[in-house]
């Protein structure tokens, strides 16, 4: 089968949609499938066209940006040429050009599926407001056009303004998600290097640093931690610099950041590797994902802990609960409830054993493969629908 995936941002860029979809390409690339990724070529630097772990990547150069959109004015040709060579089309939302994609689909006979990550929230202003607007008229078109719309949880389905919508067409696969292994010399060594003291507990974030992803609620639950556990250390992976947006964000949060620094409680890792990840849950007590809106709906990085062992705890968002009441391997708190974070941070370094789980089920239930074979068999029955 030829399968046209399509979304706004690619690899090498990292969010939890871009790994999804990496994921997801290279198992249905296993599985026997022709995967093509049509994309906007974001940096300049990033070749127009390239096969990576036979992954077919096309990207639409840009012209400029909007927010944190991009116009590309070859976009809707390449979309043409594409939707008419491939039998399934795969759209990621947000998108601001799916309406476009999900159009050709249907004038060319192509069946039609979305998967839809989040919610598009930017940061308040009334120019952001607009593009909100848009790129929700543009979501909503796509779903009416679409012939299937996947999402992650049953949580999120049923309270997803937008999901809701289009409900008779909704069906839910769990993400895929798969953590390299690592050996326990590897675990030592990494351990060493990121925690030269030796600090204990650690609590661990693995994420952007982003409004939406809630980093000052850590920052204000971090005092009633160490009141308690005064030796507390938090270690901090993902792009903490030169996020698109978010500049203001890090300037207001960074004086509090920079005084745990100094203290050498906190570090930050920057953007880390499938194998740097692994050695990095490894060395966490717990992970928190503090997040603060529906542009997060579930959190592959608590699997990825749960995986190696390490317990979440997430806000009580539609999805992102899902991880920890599924496997019992955390908590659940109040949104943007610093005071109740800190409690169930202090509750789980005081009972470890209460919340290991099963992690090689936790694998079992979210390997890519399950999920791709879940997508396999979508595709085939919306192919049946359309002869």
């Amino acid at each position: 089968m030829k399968i046209l995936t399509v979304l706004t941002y690619y690899r090498p860029h990292t969010s939890g949609l871009t790994i999804y979809v990496e994921r997801l390409a290279k198992s249905l690339v296993e599985l026997g499938h022709q995967v093509t990724v049509l994309t906007s070529q974001y940096e300049k630097d990033l070749p127009r066209e390239e096969i990576v772990d036979g992954v077919r990547i096309i990207r639409a150069p840009v012209l400029f940006r909007i927010s944190k959109g991009v116009i590309m004015p070859t976009f809707g040709w390449l979309a043409w040429k594409l939707v008419s060579s491939h039998d399934v089309v795969h759209l990621h939302l947000p998108q601001f050009d799916a309406a476009g994609v999900a159009l050709r689909g249907r004038l060319l006979g192509r069946p039609t599926l979305i998967t839809y990550h989040c919610d598009l929230l930017l940061p308040r202003s009334i120019f952001n407001r607009l593009i909100n607007a848009v790129v929700q008229v543009m979501n909503t078109l796509a779903g009416a056009l679409a012939n299937s719309i996947c999402a992650y949880t049953d949580d999120f389905a049923s309270h997803s303004p937008f999901l809701q919508r289009f409900a008779d067409k909704v069906e839910v696969i769990y993400p895929p998600v798969v953590m390299p292994r690592v050996t326990d010399e590897e675990i030592e060594a990494y351990q060493r290097r990121v925690n030269p003291a030796g600090r204990s507990p650690v609590i661990g974030m693995a994420t952007r640093f982003a409004t939406e992803k809630g980093v000052e609620i850590l920052i204000n639950a971090l005092p009633r931690v160490m009141d308690e556990y005064p030796d507390t250390l938090v270690l901090y992976a993902g792009q903490y610099q030169n996020v698109m947006g978010e500049g203001a964000y890090f300037d207001k949060l960074w004086p509090d950041i920079q005084a745990y620094q100094e203290r050498g409680q906190w570090t930050f890792l920057g953007i880390l590797d499938q194998e740097q990840m692994a050695c990095f849950y490894n060395c966490l007590d717990v992970l928190v994902v503090p997040s603060l809106n529906s542009t997060e709906t579930f959190g592959l990085v608590q699997i990825e802990a749960m995986i190696q062992g390490t317990p979440s705890i997430a806000s009580n968002l539609p999805g992102v609960r899902v991880p920890p009441r599924l496997t019992g391997m955390g908590e659940v708190v109040p949104i943007g409830d610093a005071g109740a974070l800190a409690e169930a941070i202090i509750k789980v370094f005081s009972q470890p054993e209460a919340y290991r789980g099963d992690p090689p089920g936790v694998a079992k239930t979210f390997d890519p493969l399950t999920n791709a074979a879940a997508y396999e068999r979508l595709y085939a029955r919306l192919q049946e629908g359309q002869s």
